[in-house]
């Protein structure tokens, strides 16, 4: 397993990040503790959590995927053999049963997310602390254009990190991240902490990157590049529709966009579902797995910190491990992807 330095951190995390979403709800405490124990074996020492989770978000769930991250955390010791990330909701994640629904990045809001997950999650101290979601109005998820709101407001991004300082300082976390921002939001955050206020360097952003969504490539890519801030990456299977699982129609018992497409369709559009065939077809002409090619191809971008792998079973873990480690692009294949890239780009945004 490669490690990777967490931007300018100092703390260094695994090129695989174990996403937890399905904790809580598609997946029973024990078999997360075991994909836990899975993740640790095979080398995997970062997990990405957020107070809102599982999703789809109810108030009878919430919170429950850090309880069972913390409960493992308690039973197993070794605190500082794992990275933690866990996220603050923001605009784009409000829900109605986390602070009345009007949760914004600002000072109240904050302290109380920090505490209530610190206490979830059974630790002093969250590794790396995202913001989950602008608080402004931004093209997020779907959507690829942006249309302004000049009567918008939000929360000033130096009021938020002035926060997050407070958060360092008080060693309740290490680090700061960003989560679906954008390249102008990314701006402001470098700019604000070089401005020489003792605001903190985010170290990280977490935005969704597959074959079918490189909407990362246009802007943000050569942004984090030069600045040295590293892509946590999720979703790279696209929600699963790169296995080429539901190809065809099939929508196999206790897949999540079987059991919970209402948030997720962009993945089953008409063109996404064209161009997952098409890659489908790609892997099987060069003898390699969808799901490896796919995994493999988002792991190899000179952006990537860390791609996020969500799976609801230890033996799913193991094999789409197995299918990062073992899976080779050849020419052939890269010239391939961009192929159907150029004449089927990003299907899941409009």
């Amino acid at each position: 397993m490669q490690q990777r330095s967490l931007g300018l951190s100092g703390i260094t995390v695994s090129s695989v990040c174990l996403g937890t979403m399905t904790f809580g709800q598609q997946t029973a405490e024990a078999d997360a503790h075991r994909i836990m124990d899975a993740a640790v074996a095979r080398g995997v020492n970062f997990f990405d959590v957020a107070e809102n989770y599982p999703p789809p978000g109810r108030a009878e769930t919430q919170g429950r995927t850090e309880e069972q991250v913390g409960n493992w955390l308690k039973a197993h010791g070794g605190r500082d053999k794992v990275v933690i990330a866990s996220k603050v909701i923001g605009r784009g994640s409000r829900e109605p049963h986390i602070r009345g629904g009007v949760s914004k990045p600002d000072r109240k809001n904050i302290m109380q997310a920090i505490d209530d997950s610190l206490k979830r999650l059974k630790t002093d101290y969250i590794d790396l602390y995202q913001l989950h979601f602008p608080d402004r109005a931004t093209n997020t998820f779907e959507k690829l254009g942006y249309a302004h709101d000049p009567a918008d407001t939000f929360v000033p991004i130096a009021e938020s990190l002035g926060v997050f300082a407070e958060l360092i300082k008080a060693g309740k976390i290490r680090a700061v991240g960003v989560s679906n921002e954008t390249p102008w939001g990314m701006m402001q955050y470098l700019n604000l902490a070089a401005g020489g206020r003792s605001l903190p360097r985010v170290a990280s952003i977490q935005n969704p990157y597959s074959l079918v969504n490189r909407g990362f490539d246009v802007g943000l890519a050569e942004l984090c590049i030069r600045e040295g801030v590293p892509l946590l990456g999720y979703s790279p299977l696209a929600f699963g529709a790169l296995t080429g699982k539901y190809l065809g129609g099939v929508r196999p018992q206790g897949a999540r966009l079987t059991e919970f497409a209402g948030g997720w369709v962009r993945y089953l559009w008409p063109r996404a579902q064209a161009a997952h065939k098409a890659y489908a077809e790609l892997a099987k002409k060069h003898g390699i797995s969808p799901a490896g090619m796919a995994l493999a191809y988002a792991h190899s971008r000179p952006f990537m910190g860390s791609v996020i792998i969500g799976v609801r079973t230890p033996p799913q873990l193991n094999e789409n491990l197995d299918l990062l480690e073992n899976t080779k692009l050849s020419a052939e294949v890269l010239a391939g992807i961009e192929t159907i890239h150029g004449d089927n780009p990003n299907p899941v945004l409009k």
